[in-house]
Protein backbone atom coordinates (compact mmCIF):
# COMPACT_ATOMS: atom_id res chain seq x y z
CA UNK A 1 0.00 0.00 0.00
CA UNK A 2 0.91 3.73 -0.87
CA UNK A 3 -0.09 6.54 0.81
CA UNK A 4 0.05 9.50 -1.57
CA UNK A 5 -0.03 13.08 -0.22
CA UNK A 6 0.76 16.10 -2.27
CA UNK A 7 0.64 19.65 -0.64
CA UNK A 8 -0.61 22.50 -2.99
CA UNK A 9 1.35 24.64 -1.36
CA UNK A 10 -0.08 27.81 -0.29
CA UNK A 11 -3.89 27.14 -1.83
CA UNK A 12 -5.59 28.22 1.20
CA UNK A 13 -9.40 27.86 1.72
CA UNK A 14 -10.16 31.09 3.31
CA UNK A 15 -9.11 32.65 6.58
CA UNK A 16 -9.07 31.25 9.79
CA UNK A 17 -11.04 32.88 13.30
CA UNK A 18 -7.43 33.88 14.08
CA UNK A 19 -6.57 35.65 11.08
CA UNK A 20 -6.85 39.37 12.29
CA UNK A 21 -3.98 38.38 14.41
CA UNK A 22 -1.83 38.29 11.45
CA UNK A 23 -3.07 41.11 9.11
CA UNK A 24 -5.36 38.23 7.07
CA UNK A 25 -9.17 39.11 7.51
CA UNK A 26 -10.86 38.39 4.13
CA UNK A 27 -8.24 37.00 2.59
CA UNK A 28 -8.69 33.68 0.54
CA UNK A 29 -6.93 32.19 -1.70
CA UNK A 30 -8.64 29.84 -3.66
CA UNK A 31 -12.17 31.49 -4.42
CA UNK A 32 -10.34 34.86 -4.70
CA UNK A 33 -8.17 33.30 -7.68
CA UNK A 34 -11.34 31.60 -9.20
CA UNK A 35 -13.51 34.97 -9.06
CA UNK A 36 -10.78 36.77 -10.55
CA UNK A 37 -9.33 34.42 -13.54
CA UNK A 38 -12.71 32.60 -13.94
CA UNK A 39 -10.39 29.31 -14.11
CA UNK A 40 -12.53 26.10 -13.84
CA UNK A 41 -11.27 23.44 -12.25
CA UNK A 42 -13.16 20.21 -12.96
CA UNK A 43 -11.32 17.60 -11.44
CA UNK A 44 -10.63 19.10 -8.41
CA UNK A 45 -14.33 19.38 -7.69
CA UNK A 46 -15.08 16.07 -8.86
CA UNK A 47 -12.99 15.51 -5.54
CA UNK A 48 -15.38 17.44 -3.48
CA UNK A 49 -13.25 20.47 -2.97
CA UNK A 50 -16.71 22.54 -3.99
CA UNK A 51 -18.33 21.16 -0.94
CA UNK A 52 -16.23 22.24 1.47
CA UNK A 53 -17.41 24.57 3.99
CA UNK A 54 -16.50 28.17 2.49
CA UNK A 55 -15.55 27.62 -0.78
CA UNK A 56 -17.92 28.95 -2.98
CA UNK A 57 -16.99 29.18 -6.38
CA UNK A 58 -16.63 25.68 -7.57
CA UNK A 59 -19.24 22.98 -8.81
CA UNK A 60 -20.45 20.28 -6.50
CA UNK A 61 -20.61 17.00 -8.56
CA UNK A 62 -21.10 13.95 -6.33
CA UNK A 63 -17.81 13.66 -5.26
CA UNK A 64 -15.43 10.71 -5.01
CA UNK A 65 -13.71 10.42 -1.68
CA UNK A 66 -13.88 12.76 1.24
CA UNK A 67 -13.46 16.33 1.13
CA UNK A 68 -12.79 19.12 4.42
CA UNK A 69 -10.47 21.62 5.52
CA UNK A 70 -7.93 21.70 8.43
CA UNK A 71 -7.38 24.10 11.02
CA UNK A 72 -4.03 25.37 11.84
CA UNK A 73 -2.92 25.45 15.66
CA UNK A 74 0.24 26.13 15.12
CA UNK A 75 1.68 29.90 15.85
CA UNK A 76 1.93 30.73 12.41
CA UNK A 77 1.61 31.03 8.51
CA UNK A 78 4.77 29.94 7.28
CA UNK A 79 5.83 26.49 5.51
CA UNK A 80 7.61 25.02 8.31
CA UNK A 81 4.46 25.60 11.01
CA UNK A 82 1.94 24.28 8.72
CA UNK A 83 4.43 21.08 7.43
CA UNK A 84 5.49 20.22 11.04
CA UNK A 85 1.94 20.17 12.38
CA UNK A 86 1.43 17.73 9.48
CA UNK A 87 3.49 15.54 10.44
CA UNK A 88 2.24 16.04 14.86
CA UNK A 89 4.80 18.73 15.88
CA UNK A 90 3.34 21.62 17.53
CA UNK A 91 5.21 24.83 18.68
CA UNK A 92 5.25 26.71 21.48
CA UNK A 93 6.02 30.07 19.81
CA UNK A 94 6.48 31.36 16.52
CA UNK A 95 10.08 31.06 14.61
CA UNK A 96 11.36 34.52 14.43
CA UNK A 97 10.90 36.79 11.64
CA UNK A 98 12.48 40.19 10.76
CA UNK A 99 10.24 42.39 8.78
CA UNK A 100 13.29 45.11 9.09
CA UNK A 101 16.06 43.03 7.87
CA UNK A 102 18.61 41.15 10.02
CA UNK A 103 20.71 42.79 13.07
CA UNK A 104 23.85 43.84 11.50
CA UNK A 105 26.28 42.83 14.39
CA UNK A 106 24.79 39.39 13.13
CA UNK A 107 25.68 39.70 9.63
CA UNK A 108 28.91 40.93 10.73
CA UNK A 109 29.71 38.36 12.77
CA UNK A 110 28.48 35.73 9.77
CA UNK A 111 30.48 37.88 6.94
CA UNK A 112 33.84 37.24 9.41
CA UNK A 113 33.01 33.79 9.36
CA UNK A 114 32.49 33.06 5.77
CA UNK A 115 35.52 35.10 4.76
CA UNK A 116 33.54 38.01 2.78
CA UNK A 117 33.93 42.23 3.48
CA UNK A 118 30.10 43.00 3.52
CA UNK A 119 26.60 42.02 1.90
CA UNK A 120 23.79 43.47 0.15
CA UNK A 121 20.18 44.33 0.56
CA UNK A 122 19.25 42.86 4.16
CA UNK A 123 15.48 43.32 3.95
CA UNK A 124 12.22 41.37 3.14
CA UNK A 125 12.44 41.45 -0.81
CA UNK A 126 11.41 39.18 -3.95
CA UNK A 127 13.69 36.43 -4.84
CA UNK A 128 13.57 37.43 -8.50
CA UNK A 129 13.38 40.82 -7.58
CA UNK A 130 16.58 40.65 -5.52
CA UNK A 131 19.06 39.28 -8.20
CA UNK A 132 17.25 41.67 -10.66
CA UNK A 133 18.14 44.64 -8.53
CA UNK A 134 21.06 43.63 -6.41
CA UNK A 135 23.06 40.89 -9.24
CA UNK A 136 25.40 43.59 -10.93
CA UNK A 137 26.38 45.18 -7.53
CA UNK A 138 27.13 40.78 -6.27
CA UNK A 139 29.05 40.51 -9.65
CA UNK A 140 31.27 43.56 -9.07
CA UNK A 141 32.03 42.73 -5.23
CA UNK A 142 31.05 38.96 -4.34
CA UNK A 143 29.04 40.49 -1.51
CA UNK A 144 26.07 38.06 -0.77
CA UNK A 145 22.78 39.35 -1.22
CA UNK A 146 20.87 38.48 1.77
CA UNK A 147 17.31 38.54 2.25
CA UNK A 148 14.12 37.44 4.22
CA UNK A 149 10.16 37.38 3.84
CA UNK A 150 7.23 37.19 6.28
CA UNK A 151 8.27 33.39 6.34
CA UNK A 152 11.26 32.32 8.98
CA UNK A 153 14.17 32.44 6.75
CA UNK A 154 17.32 33.76 5.95
CA UNK A 155 17.76 33.93 2.27
CA UNK A 156 21.65 33.92 0.54
CA UNK A 157 21.63 34.67 -3.62
CA UNK A 158 24.61 33.84 -5.09
CA UNK A 159 25.86 33.83 -8.90
CA UNK A 160 27.30 30.52 -9.65
CA UNK A 161 30.29 32.10 -11.71
CA UNK A 162 31.14 34.46 -8.61
CA UNK A 163 30.58 31.92 -5.86
CA UNK A 164 30.74 28.25 -6.20
CA UNK A 165 27.75 26.57 -5.84
CA UNK A 166 29.50 24.67 -2.56
CA UNK A 167 30.90 27.40 -1.20
CA UNK A 168 27.44 28.85 -1.46
CA UNK A 169 26.09 25.83 0.85
CA UNK A 170 28.92 26.71 3.28
CA UNK A 171 27.73 30.11 3.50
CA UNK A 172 24.63 29.13 4.54
CA UNK A 173 25.25 26.68 6.68
CA UNK A 174 27.70 28.87 8.82
CA UNK A 175 24.36 30.64 8.77
CA UNK A 176 22.31 27.95 10.15
CA UNK A 177 24.64 27.59 13.09
CA UNK A 178 24.76 31.02 13.88
CA UNK A 179 20.77 31.60 13.68
CA UNK A 180 19.95 29.54 16.67
CA UNK A 181 18.70 30.86 20.18
CA UNK A 182 17.01 34.66 19.97
CA UNK A 183 17.49 34.74 16.24
CA UNK A 184 16.50 31.49 15.34
CA UNK A 185 14.79 31.11 12.12
CA UNK A 186 12.97 27.78 10.52
CA UNK A 187 15.21 27.83 7.17
CA UNK A 188 18.48 29.21 5.75
CA UNK A 189 18.04 28.65 1.91
CA UNK A 190 20.90 28.83 -0.29
CA UNK A 191 19.49 30.84 -4.18
CA UNK A 192 22.06 29.94 -6.79
CA UNK A 193 21.74 32.48 -9.74
CA UNK A 194 22.98 32.91 -13.38
CA UNK A 195 22.77 34.47 -16.60
CA UNK A 196 24.32 37.89 -17.91
CA UNK A 197 22.98 41.23 -16.02
CA UNK A 198 19.49 41.92 -17.80
CA UNK A 199 18.95 37.80 -18.14
CA UNK A 200 19.46 36.49 -13.93
CA UNK A 201 17.45 33.62 -13.24
CA UNK A 202 17.42 31.50 -10.18
CA UNK A 203 18.84 28.05 -10.72
CA UNK A 204 16.01 26.16 -8.62
CA UNK A 205 17.14 22.61 -8.98
CA UNK A 206 19.97 23.79 -7.48
CA UNK A 207 18.47 25.20 -4.22
CA UNK A 208 19.25 24.23 -1.15
CA UNK A 209 17.37 24.56 2.71
CA UNK A 210 19.41 24.38 6.03
CA UNK A 211 16.40 23.92 8.91
CA UNK A 212 15.77 23.11 11.45
CA UNK A 213 15.70 19.96 12.57
CA UNK A 214 11.92 19.04 13.76
CA UNK A 215 11.28 16.80 17.12
CA UNK A 216 10.63 13.03 17.03
CA UNK A 217 7.32 12.60 14.44
CA UNK A 218 5.13 10.69 12.44
CA UNK A 219 7.60 10.51 9.75
CA UNK A 220 9.92 8.90 11.88
CA UNK A 221 7.30 6.38 13.31
CA UNK A 222 6.86 5.45 9.48
CA UNK A 223 10.57 5.04 8.88
CA UNK A 224 11.03 2.91 12.07
CA UNK A 225 8.53 0.51 11.29
CA UNK A 226 10.26 -0.43 8.00
CA UNK A 227 8.32 1.72 5.47
CA UNK A 228 9.47 3.83 2.69
CA UNK A 229 9.06 7.40 3.10
CA UNK A 230 9.44 9.16 0.06
CA UNK A 231 10.38 13.31 0.03
CA UNK A 232 9.94 15.06 -3.18
CA UNK A 233 10.51 18.41 -4.29
CA UNK A 234 11.61 20.69 -1.09
CA UNK A 235 10.01 18.25 1.35
CA UNK A 236 13.24 16.76 3.01
CA UNK A 237 14.60 20.40 2.90
CA UNK A 238 11.82 21.25 5.30
CA UNK A 239 12.28 18.49 7.79
CA UNK A 240 15.78 18.59 7.74
CA UNK A 241 15.86 15.66 5.89
CA UNK A 242 14.85 13.53 8.97
CA UNK A 243 12.59 10.70 8.66
CA UNK A 244 13.11 10.35 4.92
CA UNK A 245 14.58 7.02 3.14
CA UNK A 246 14.52 8.58 -0.08
CA UNK A 247 14.98 11.86 -1.87
CA UNK A 248 13.63 13.29 -5.37
CA UNK A 249 14.28 17.02 -6.42
CA UNK A 250 12.00 18.59 -9.13
CA UNK A 251 12.62 21.75 -10.84
CA UNK A 252 8.89 22.94 -10.91
CA UNK A 253 5.14 21.44 -10.03
CA UNK A 254 4.76 19.85 -13.45
CA UNK A 255 8.24 18.23 -13.10
CA UNK A 256 7.45 17.33 -9.33
CA UNK A 257 3.55 15.58 -10.76
CA UNK A 258 5.77 13.14 -13.31
CA UNK A 259 8.10 12.57 -10.82
CA UNK A 260 5.23 11.86 -8.35
CA UNK A 261 3.30 9.62 -11.20
CA UNK A 262 6.44 7.87 -12.11
CA UNK A 263 7.04 6.94 -8.16
CA UNK A 264 3.31 5.58 -7.81
CA UNK A 265 4.44 3.02 -10.04
CA UNK A 266 7.77 1.60 -8.13
CA UNK A 267 6.86 -1.42 -6.11
CA UNK A 268 6.93 -0.21 -2.93
CA UNK A 269 4.72 0.23 0.63
CA UNK A 270 4.87 3.47 2.32
CA UNK A 271 4.36 7.40 2.17
CA UNK A 272 5.30 9.27 -1.30
CA UNK A 273 5.19 13.10 0.43
CA UNK A 274 5.25 15.50 -2.45
CA UNK A 275 4.98 19.55 -2.42
CA UNK A 276 4.02 21.47 -5.08
CA UNK A 277 5.95 25.04 -4.95
CA UNK A 278 4.98 27.10 -7.69
CA UNK A 279 1.70 28.32 -6.28
CA UNK A 280 3.27 29.78 -3.53
CA UNK A 281 7.04 30.92 -4.61
CA UNK A 282 6.13 31.70 -8.37
CA UNK A 283 2.29 33.54 -8.25
CA UNK A 284 1.19 34.03 -4.32
CA UNK A 285 4.21 36.15 -3.30
CA UNK A 286 4.13 38.30 -6.35
CA UNK A 287 0.56 38.81 -6.60
CA UNK A 288 -0.26 37.30 -9.95
CA UNK A 289 -3.99 35.68 -9.83
CA UNK A 290 -3.62 34.87 -13.60
CA UNK A 291 -0.15 33.19 -13.11
CA UNK A 292 -1.34 31.44 -10.58
CA UNK A 293 -4.78 30.42 -11.96
CA UNK A 294 -2.71 28.42 -14.62
CA UNK A 295 -0.90 26.55 -11.59
CA UNK A 296 -4.33 25.20 -10.81
CA UNK A 297 -5.28 24.14 -13.69
CA UNK A 298 -2.04 22.27 -14.92
CA UNK A 299 -2.52 20.18 -11.41
CA UNK A 300 -6.19 19.72 -12.37
CA UNK A 301 -5.34 18.91 -15.82
CA UNK A 302 -2.41 16.05 -14.43
CA UNK A 303 -5.23 15.00 -11.62
CA UNK A 304 -7.12 11.95 -13.91
CA UNK A 305 -3.74 10.43 -14.22
CA UNK A 306 -2.91 10.63 -10.62
CA UNK A 307 -5.90 9.11 -9.96
CA UNK A 308 -5.80 6.33 -13.20
CA UNK A 309 -2.25 5.37 -10.97
CA UNK A 310 -3.63 4.44 -7.17
CA UNK A 311 -3.19 0.64 -6.87
CA UNK A 312 -6.56 -1.00 -4.86
CA UNK A 313 -4.98 0.07 -1.78
CA UNK A 314 -3.50 3.41 -2.14
CA UNK A 315 -4.58 6.63 -1.06
CA UNK A 316 -4.11 9.97 -2.10
CA UNK A 317 -4.62 13.02 -0.02
CA UNK A 318 -4.59 16.87 -1.30
CA UNK A 319 -3.62 19.21 1.43
CA UNK A 320 -2.21 22.83 1.53
CA UNK A 321 -0.32 24.51 4.24
CA UNK A 322 -1.54 28.03 4.47
CA UNK A 323 -2.55 30.37 1.78
CA UNK A 324 -1.23 32.92 -0.26
CA UNK A 325 -4.29 34.81 -1.78
CA UNK A 326 -2.32 36.28 -4.64
CA UNK A 327 -5.51 39.23 -5.02
CA UNK A 328 -4.58 40.53 -1.28
CA UNK A 329 -2.43 43.27 -0.79
CA UNK A 330 1.23 42.79 0.55
CA UNK A 331 3.59 40.14 -0.53
CA UNK A 332 3.14 37.82 2.25
CA UNK A 333 1.60 34.54 3.24
CA UNK A 334 -2.03 34.31 4.60
CA UNK A 335 -3.79 32.45 7.70
CA UNK A 336 -6.19 30.36 5.99
CA UNK A 337 -7.66 27.00 6.51
CA UNK A 338 -6.12 24.10 4.85
CA UNK A 339 -7.40 22.00 1.87
CA UNK A 340 -8.42 18.39 2.91
CA UNK A 341 -8.92 16.06 0.13
CA UNK A 342 -8.98 12.19 0.26
CA UNK A 343 -9.33 9.55 -1.93
CA UNK A 344 -8.92 5.79 -1.21
CA UNK A 345 -10.48 2.53 -0.83
CA UNK A 346 -14.14 2.69 1.18
CA UNK A 347 -13.34 6.78 1.43
CA UNK A 348 -16.26 8.73 1.19
CA UNK A 349 -18.27 11.69 2.84
CA UNK A 350 -17.51 14.99 4.77
CA UNK A 351 -14.95 15.46 6.82
CA UNK A 352 -15.79 19.08 8.26
CA UNK A 353 -13.43 21.30 9.66
CA UNK A 354 -10.60 19.46 11.41
CA UNK A 355 -9.27 20.78 14.44
CA UNK A 356 -5.67 20.61 13.35
CA UNK A 357 -3.45 19.57 10.33
CA UNK A 358 -1.88 16.76 12.18
CA UNK A 359 -5.19 14.30 11.90
CA UNK A 360 -3.81 14.12 8.62
CA UNK A 361 -0.14 12.68 9.91
CA UNK A 362 -2.21 10.67 12.45
CA UNK A 363 -4.47 9.24 9.52
CA UNK A 364 -0.99 7.93 8.22
CA UNK A 365 -0.43 6.22 10.78
CA UNK A 366 -3.12 4.24 11.30
CA UNK A 367 -3.57 3.17 7.73
CA UNK A 368 0.32 1.69 8.30
CA UNK A 369 -0.97 0.43 11.72
CA UNK A 370 1.76 2.10 13.03
CA UNK A 371 1.67 3.04 16.67
CA UNK A 372 1.54 6.99 16.73
CA UNK A 373 0.81 8.93 20.26
CA UNK A 374 1.43 12.36 19.50
CA UNK A 375 -1.16 14.93 18.18
CA UNK A 376 -3.85 14.55 16.17
CA UNK A 377 -6.58 12.12 15.65
CA UNK A 378 -7.25 9.78 12.79
CA UNK A 379 -9.98 10.48 10.14
CA UNK A 380 -10.65 6.89 10.20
Amino acid sequence: MKVIALVLDSVGLGYLPDAPLFGDEGADTLDHTVLKTGVALPHLASLGLGWVPGVHTLPRPKPRGAFGRMREVNPGKDTTTGHWEFVGVYLDAPFRTYPQGFPEALLQAWAERIGVGGWLLNRPYSGTEAIRDYGEAHLKTGFPIVYTSADSVFQVAAHLEVVPLEELYRWCQVARELLVGEHQVARVIARPFAGPPGGFYRREDLRKDFALEPPRNVLDALKEAGLEVVGVGKIPDIYAERGFTRQVKTKDNQDGLEKTLALMGESFSGLLFANLVDFDAKYGHRRDPEGYARALLEVDAFLPRLLQALGPEDHLFLVSDHGNDPTFFGTDHTREYGMLLWVGPGVEGDLGTRETFADLGATWARLFGVPWEGPGKSLL
